[in-house]
């Protein structure tokens, strides 16, 4: 028994008691319908500023003005798309207002129930953040819902990759074949965000934060206060992306040949020669394997430290050659690009790839020419990037089978919001084949028989290389289908909107996050509706529900069908061979299925177990990552404070006074190195640090230290100038900060890679990451100090005003490259890993690595000189 099913047996079904409760409001809102849709459209239009304004008086919040501004919202959308929103999308309305996860049937209008909670709580002023699975959508909904909130007096801002607008209804865009997408204005990153309601993908809102915190000028800064977000299909963003990291980089030096000669290497390995989990997806080699590698690469002992790289070309290279394969983790275009496959939607993943080598070592064994590997600049997860928000809240049509994870990870409470209308969607038992030919053999005749009624028919398939099969099968019948497995993105809607006309045929990869409902033809109904079939089953349960939702749409007729053999990866991995004996015994040949629901019910218990093990992996990746997650915080919050301060004097005393108190802890007897150390950082007068270090009484000894280095900081800013050297401290502390912030991310990347290693030693790997991940930030923040302090106390006169011309030379190349960024959405982001060029960042370590070797410059021409003072006065 579930916990839940526990606690309902005790406590009463809570999902009842919360719908029960949002019922009594939809009451109230229905009660103000009449008042509402009495006023005129000026009259209407000016209830935003009176809610605005009822928000300012003192006890009035959000959930007081709710009824109101929902009864406001429901009759604008009716004058102005001609939608009213049903009593139960005014129920998903409140869930997601009151930060939850709305699972909401497909074609219950999701997408207009976003309205609700996006309008009332954009009266704060504080913005909100609509969040889709992609660039289509973020338009479409933006285009479609602005016209609801330009009515009452609110901005709507889109922001996808390479481009940003703003709905403006006196704007016209001939071009675009869409309607719903011609008032859409192209703007600035900054105006999009400035708007009351910005819509964009989850790629781009994660991208901007992150460039945001790379930036050397306030007037770059993209993103307001995160307020509220609201994310749609927050299944797929939440938790199949949740360990999606993005990545900005610069190109990191490698010789693009080791993964070629890796390649061939791990082509002639057979299967004795490793141990494959395709379970976990680990593959490792075996004694020998690595007798064989060893004698191929003519090295006698690969584990030597000699030989770490050619460890990790090796482990790379072996898992692209048995793990992934081309045309169902990924495609190999015909100019020679390895692109990854988005295991739960299909989609293309065009610009993301694999880290660590992995994209790499793919494409040395396909053959193609090998990109270069990328150094870290900055980096989140979506995990941690969406929990950064002050509300989150999420809408879906399968979240249920995740509420655990939803509520451990992110605080959030799967609502179940009923539908509009019953579903009377027949869902037959399972049909079980004894071989994948006979499996797509009947898939094909099914259709064929379905086609002949007239019954549109959609067809979900787990990979690309499935779907092409099925497609030749129909071909050979003179079938004519669409096919939508992520290579033609562009007309997928369409494509699916077409789905539900009299004899369509269409053949997609997993159907999760297309965004577009399936709408019956003309007597399609009468016919008994969509026909879905499955030609496998999904590792996770709530994909094939998403398969299954497609069809019986608003109480729409409906059947769904699927199709499972003995040889499919879930069957195979769990008892498959055992099933398979079953059949033979009871002589049950390719072409006969058998429906069995102990066997279904085996399927969906290896369902239950693959998901268990996938949540645990997630909840580990997200245990992990907080480690990094708090480091970010702290540095981020530190670089904003130094970007958006007016002085940055007290933080440069902070530091004097840290590195004062750190270094005399002890009298000088007991600590020798004192003054040759203290002077490397602040250049005083080592006599006077000598005395003042060997003073007994810890007071003392701080004292006159203090007022040794406070002296110096003063001669400093005499010799500067207090406005020059404000600037200068400015920039030099962004820029050590940034380095070191880099140097840490690629730290902290190898410490985690070779953690697990300390459980050989019955050591929780966890723990021990904690523990040693402390150190490396305590030494990021030694080593911000002291660096910091001592740039500045080296910066003479001419440097400074060399320094400023160079300011204002970088300043202008910045700004630029920011522009550029935004124009072209230069990022990175990686499905379990993506890394690409980034321009700006590129530009931006280059500076930073020049600004260093001018500082280390002028650190030895200063050391010289005082050198030489000191021999004059001798």
């Amino acid at each position: 028994m579930t916990q839940q099913k526990a606690l309902s047996k005790v406590f009463g079904d809570p999902q009842k008691k919360i719908l029960k409760r949002l019922e009594k409001r939809v009451a109230v809102i229905n009660g103000l319908s009449e008042k509402y849709e009495k006023l005129s459209d000026e009259e209407l239009q000016a209830q935003t500023e009176a809610l605005k304004k009822r928000l300012t008086k003192k006890n009035v919040t959000l959930d007081t003005i709710l009824p109101d501004a929902f009864a406001v919202v429901r009759e604008a959308a009716k004058r102005v798309i001609g939608e009213r929103p049903y009593d139960v999308q005014l129920i998903g309305g409140m869930a997601l207002h009151e930060g939850n996860v709305a699972e909401m049937k497909t074609g219950e209008g999701k997408t207009l129930v976003a309205t609700l909670p996006t309008y009332l709580n954009a009266l704060e002023g504080k913005g909100v953040h609509v969040v889709t699975v992609n660039d289509y959508l973020a338009q479409r909904d933006a285009g479609w819902m602005g016209q609801v909130y330009d009515f009452l007096g609110l901005t709507t801002g889109v922001i996808i990759n390479e481009a940003s607008f703003v709905y403006d209804k006196d704007y016209d865009n001939e071009h675009h074949d869409d309607p719903r997408m011609r008032k859409l204005r192209p703007v600035t990153r900054k105006e999009a965000y400035a708007a009351d309601i910005t819509y964009g993908t989850n790629n781009e809102f994660g991208f901007d934060y992150l460039r945001d915190n790379m930036v050397n000028d306030v007037a770059l800064l993209r993103q307001r206060e995160l307020n509220f977000a609201i994310v749609d299909e927050v299944d797929s963003i939440l938790i199949d992306e949740a360990r999606t990291p993005l990545i900005i980089s610069a190109p990191a030096a490698e010789n693009p040949d080791n993964y070629y000669t890796f390649a061939k290497v791990a082509s002639k390995l057979v299967p004795d020669d490793y141990v494959l989990d395709e379970k976990r997806r680990s593959v490792a080699l075996t004694d020998e394997g690595v007798e064989k590698v060893q004698k191929l690469l003519g090295i006698k002992n690969l584990y030597t430290p000699d030989h770490v790289r050619s460890v990790y070309h090796m482990d790379q290279a072996l898992r692209a050659q048995t793990l992934f394969k081309r045309d169902k983790d990924y495609v190999v275009t015909n100019d020679g690009e390895v692109i990854i496959v988005d295991e739960h939607t299909g989609r293309l993943m065009q610009g993301r790839r694999y880290n660590e080598g992995l994209h790499q070592a793919i494409e040395a064994k396909e053959g193609v020419p090998v990109l270069e590997e990328s150094m870290t600049l900055a980096t989140i997860s979506f995990q941690n990037y969406f929990r950064l928000y002050n509300k989150l809240s999420g809408m879906t049509g399968t979240a249920f089978t995740e509420a655990e994870e939803f509520q451990q990870i992110y605080s959030l409470d799967v609502i179940q919001i009923p539908p509009n209308k019953p579903v009377i969607r027949d869902d037959k038992e399972d049909l079980i084949f004894k071989t994948e030919k006979g499996k797509l053999k009947a898939v094909a005749e099914a259709i064929k028989d379905y086609h002949k009624q007239g019954r549109p028919v959609l067809v979900g398939s787990g990979s690309i290389a499935k779907n092409e099969q099925i497609a030749k099968y129909l071909e050979k019948e003179g079938i004519k289908f669409e096919i939508l497995n992520a290579k033609n993105n562009e007309r997928e809607a369409a494509i699916i909107e077409k789905a539900g006309e009299k004899g369509a045929i269409t053949l997609a990869t997993n159907i999760a996050g297309r965004g577009t409902d399936i709408k019956l033809g003309k007597g399609v109904k009468e016919l008994g509706g969509l026909v879905v079939i499955g030609s496998e089953r999904h590792e996770s349960r709530r994909i094939d529900n998403q398969l299954r939702g497609r069809g019986g749409r608003q109480g729409d007729p409906g059947e769904t069908q699927f199709y499972v053999s003995t040889e499919d990866d879930l069957m195979r991995i769990f008892q498959g061979e055992r099933i398979a004996a079953l059949m033979d015994r009871l002589g049950v040949d390719e072409d006969t299925p058998i429906q069995n629901r102990a066997v279904s019910k085996t399927l969906e218990a290896a369902q239950k177990r693959v998901e268990g093990y996938n949540f645990d992996t997630r909840k580990n990746v997200v245990q992990y990552d907080n480690v990094i997650n708090r480091h970010r915080r702290v540095v981020y919050v530190m670089r904003r404070k130094i970007l958006e301060g007016d002085n940055i004097k007290p933080e440069i005393e902070r530091l004097l006074k840290e590195k004062v108190n750190d270094s005399t802890q002890l009298p000088l007897k007991n600590n020798p190195n004192f003054v040759k150390e203290f002077a490397a950082v602040i250049p005083v007068d080592e006599d006077a640090l000598t005395k003042a270090g060997s003073e007994k009484k810890d007071k003392s000894r701080v004292q006159k230290v203090m007022k040794l280095a406070r002296e110096a900081y003063a001669e400093k800013e005499e010799e500067i100038g207090d406005e020059n050297l404000r600037g200068v401290e400015r920039e030099v502390y962004m820029a050590v900060l940034d380095t070191l912030w880099m140097q840490h991310l690629e730290n902290m990347q190898h410490l985690r890679e070779g953690i697990h290693w300390r459980s050989v030693g019955q050591r929780d790997p966890l723990v021990e990451y904690r523990s040693e991940s402390q150190k490396l930030f305590t030494s990021l923040q030694n080593n911000l100090r002291d660096e910091v302090l001592s740039t500045i106390f080296r910066v003479r006169r001419a440097d400074a005003t060399v320094q400023q011309s160079q300011d204002d030379e970088y300043d202008t190349e910045l700004t630029r490259l920011a522009e550029t960024a935004v124009e072209k959405g230069v990022n990175e982001i990686t499905s379990g890993e993506k890394n690409r060029d980034d321009d700006f960042s590129v530009k931006k370590a280059k500076t930073a690595s020049e600004s260093n070797r001018a500082k280390n410059a002028a650190r030895k021409k200063k050391k010289a000189q005082r050198q030489n003072r000191k021999k004059n006065r001798k």
